[in-house]
C-alpha cells in the first residue's frame, strides 16, 4: 500500500489550539469482518491489533480524572474487541455516554447475536456506516453483499426501538463519498436517504453524517495509484473554508489508538502524528509518542494541534467531523 505521508507533512494548514477537552475517541483495534476501500484505518480481518484490558482500566481512569462527556469508541469493528462490553459498561456506570461506531454486518455475525441487546441496555448510541441508500454503492465500497446485511441489521436495530421517536435509542448513519469527492449538503441528502430507506424497507433512523474521505491509509492509496491524489488535494484546498475552524472536532477531542498512545484526532492517528504536550511530563514508554497514563491531572486547553494538509479535508466545504457536517 502507497503510504500519502510524506506528501502531507509539509503543510500551509493554519494554526489551530485546544479548548475543552470533552470527547475520548478510543480505536479499539483494526480487526473488522469488512475490508472496506473508503477505511482510513485499513482494517479488516485479519489484523491482529488489539486495545487490551490494563490499557482500558487506563482509559477509565482518564476518564473520571478529565471529566469526560462522551466516549467514542471506533476500529476496525469496535466491537470484535473482547473487552468492547466491559469499557462500555464501564463508562454507563460513570454516566458517560457511549458511541458505538457500528459497521452493521457485525450486529448478524456469529456470536454477535446479543449485542444488539447489549448495546441497548446501556443506551449506548449508534453510529452506523451506510454509504448509500443504493446497493451498487455500498457493494462497491465495502463488500458484495453489504447492502442487503447492512438493511437486516438496520430492521433489527429498529424493532430494538433505535432510531425511534422517543425511544432514547439514537441511531445515527454515516455517509462517505464513493470517490475523490467531496460530500453533497448534509441535510438534503439526510431527507433523500429518510426517504429510500422508509419507502424501500421500512427503516427510520435520526441523523446522517456526511463525512469526507480522507486523502490517507487505504483512500490515500489507492488515489495514488489512480494518479488522484494532487487533484483531490486540490479540490479540498480550493473548498478551504476559515469557518469551519472554530468547530473542527480536534478542538474538543482527543484520539487513544489501540495501545494507548495520544492523538489529535484518528486520522492523525492513522498517520502516526501524535500529540505535541508543552506540557506533558511523558516518560516516553521509549517512544516520542505521549501514553494517555502521562496526561491525568493535566489539562490540554490552549495546546496546540499537530496539523497537516490532510486537514483540509476537515475544513473543506461544509466542513467534515465524526458527526458530520460542521456547519
Amino acid at each position: 500500500m502507497r503510504d500519502t505521508r510524506p506528501l502531507l507533512l509539509v503543510s500551509d494548514f493554519p494554526e489551530i489550539r485546544r479548548a475543552e477537552l470533552h470527547t475520548l475517541q478510543v480505536n479499539l483495534g483494526y480487526l473488522c469482518n469488512l475490508s472496506c476501500t473508503h477505511c482510513h484505518v485499513a482494517a479488516g480481518p485479519n489484523r491482529t491489533e488489539l486495545m487490551d484490558r490494563e490499557t482500558i482500566d487506563i482509559l477509565l481512569d482518564f476518564i473520571d480524572d478529565q471529566n469526560i462527556k462522551t466516549l467514542d469508541l471506533t476500529g476496525g469493528a469496535p466491537e470484535m474487541n473482547p473487552e468492547f462490553r466491559y469499557l462500555v459498561t464501564e463508562a454507563r456506570k460513570r454516566n458517560v455516554h457511549v458511541i458505538d461506531r457500528c459497521n452493521l454486518t457485525i450486529l448478524l455475525e456469529p456470536g454477535y447475536e446479543s449485542l444488539i441487546d447489549f448495546l441497548a441496555d446501556n443506551k449506548v448510541e449508534v453510529v452506523a456506516s451506510m454509504p448509500c441508500y443504493n446497493e451498487e454503492n455500498v457493494d462497491k465500497q465495502r463488500g458484495k453483499g453489504v447492502y442487503d446485511g447492512s438493511v437486516d441489521a438496520l430492521q433489527k436495530l429498529n424493532a430494538k426501538g433505535y432510531g425511534k421517536s422517543n425511544s432514547g435509542l439514537a441511531l445515527n448513519l454515516v455517509y462517505n463519498p464513493g470517490g475523490p469527492f467531496l460530500p453533497p449538503p448534509q441535510v438534503q441528502l439526510e431527507r433523500d436517504y429518510k426517504r429510500e430507506l422508509f419507502e424501500r424497507f421500512d427503516i427510520e433512523f435520526n441523523q446522517l453524517f456526511t463525512i469526507t474521505n480522507m486523502p490517507i491509509s487505504r483512500f490515500g492509496s489507492v488515489l495514488l495509484s489512480k494518479g488522484e491524489f494532487y487533484d483531490y488535494m486540490g479540490l479540498l484546498k480550493g473548498a478551504y473554508s476559515e469557518g469551519n475552524l472554530q468547530t473542527v472536532m480536534c478542538r474538543n477531542l482527543i484520539s487513544i489508538d489501540w495501545q494507548g498512545f495520544v492523538y489529535d484526532c484518528d486520522f492523525n492517528q492513522m498517520l502516526e502524528m501524535p500529540l505535541a504536550v508543552t506540557s506533558s511530563a511523558s516518560d516516553s514508554r521509549s517512544t516520542d509518542k505521549v501514553h494517555v497514563s502521562d496526561l491525568l491531572r493535566q489539562s490540554l486547553m490552549g495546546e496546540k494541534v499537530v496539523v497537516a494538509n490532510h486537514c483540509y479535508g476537515c475544513t473543506a466545504g461544509q466542513g467534515s467531523s465524526c458527526s458530520g457536517s460542521l456547519e
